[in-house]
């Protein structure tokens, strides 16, 4: 082979390559929220999410589409949880209340993992210590089951001694949920209510 044709043939190469990436940058439609992610997801944020079917604090069935009505963060635990729980609601009421004096709203939601013990009355009165638009929800074992492996959190109860009190071991993230686009980002515990909410505003004026 000619040392032209060697050009000529490594030219076409590039030239194939440049077409492939570009081809691929135009069918891959670009994130609208790369600017505000502190986190990335296995699999991307789609990964994570999706319909559920609980039970609010009144005892009516309800939806994620008649929950997530304006932008939300959710948390699951347990409203017999001694520590991490209450301080997590906590934050992210903190965090609504921040979102609130900038002139945006948004909605925490409480999710049992502890259906036995957590009662819509039960959750109810948990989430309205934390913030007065704080939905609490519980369910059936198979119910909350489905919306956890929706959300990839981790529960699991301990053995009861026959006192009805136990543990459950679970996850602590929180999850930040709009209602057009369903999970965008998630927030660890060392995560503060003010740097929250920076992120909260940044995924809905990006929205």
């Amino acid at each position: 082979m000619t040392r032209t044709t060697l050009l000529l043939s490594g030219g076409a190469l590039v030239a194939l390559v440049a077409g492939t990436a570009l081809a691929v940058n135009l069918l891959t439609p670009a994130d609208q929220f790369a600017q505000c992610r502190a986190s990335q997801v296995a699999g991307g944020a789609g990964a994570i999410g999706g319909p559920f079917e609980l039970i609010d604090e009144t005892g009516a069935t309800v939806t994620d589409a008649n929950i997530i009505t304006e932008p939300a963060i959710l948390y699951f635990g347990y409203t017999f949880c001694p520590d991490v729980c209450p301080l997590d609601n906590m934050r992210n009421a903190q965090a609504v209340y921040e979102l609130e004096d900038r002139g945006i709203s948004a909605t925490p939601v409480f999710i049992s993992v502890d259906p036995e013990r957590d009662t819509p009355e039960v959750v109810g009165l948990f989430a309205e210590n934390f913030h007065e638009k704080m939905i609490g929800l519980t369910g059936t074992e198979e119910q909350v089951a489905a919306a956890s492996r929706a959300y990839k959190t981790y529960y699991r109860k301990h053995e009861d001694d026959g006192s009805g009190f136990y543990l459950i071991d679970h996850s602590t993230f929180s999850y930040l949920v709009l209602p057009e686009h369903g999970f965008v980002e998630f927030f660890r515990r060392d995560d503060g209510p003010e740097a929250m909410a920076d992120r909260v505003q940044c995924f809905i004026e990006a929205a």
